[in-house]
């Protein structure tokens, strides 16, 4: 019963951190979208943010949308279904496909294709043609064990 309400808050919060992201700042944030307190997003030009539905901002992400040396604010792009782990840096102007697995620590300064896995510094593509459920979850998963995602799609 504790796990339940556990889980009942922190969706909800989710759906207002969404919600204040997207009409304070400008930004664009998809449906299920879950972002880390811990995350920073890039709020000198807020509204060059664009994540899509059902991907995970984990902690220590810096996504970016201004260079201070070129003088540029531009618009920076993730996908839905995708997965950003643990202090991965987005760099401005970067667009990352649908469906794509950042691993920790990874420094994306070029474009990453749709259905990828990107590690390194700066970012590679290790893997192509991946498949993976919401939030960039990879795997054979089976129908009930996506189950648990499908509150997400209310908030």
């Amino acid at each position: 019963m504790l796990a339940r309400i556990r889980t009942q808050l922190y969706v909800a919060r989710q759906g207002i951190t969404r919600a204040w992201l997207r009409r304070v700042w400008g930004m664009t944030i998809g449906e299920g979208v879950r972002i880390s307190r811990k995350a920073h997003l890039d709020y000198t030009h807020p509204k060059g943010v664009h994540i899509g539905d059902y991907t995970i901002v984990t902690p220590g992400v810096h996504i970016f949308t201004h260079d201070f040396v070129k003088r540029q604010h531009v618009s920076t792009y993730i996908g839905s279904n995708c997965f950003l782990g643990a202090g991965a840096i987005i760099l401005p102007g970067v667009t990352v496909g649908d469906h794509c697995v950042i691993a920790a620590g990874t420094v994306v300064t070029q474009d990453v294709p749709a259905r990828s896995v990107v590690a390194g510094n700066p970012g590679k593509i290790l893997k192509s043609n991946i498949k993976t459920a919401r939030y960039g979850i990879m795997g054979n998963l089976q129908p009930h064990e996506l189950a648990v995602f499908e509150d997400d799609a209310e908030s």
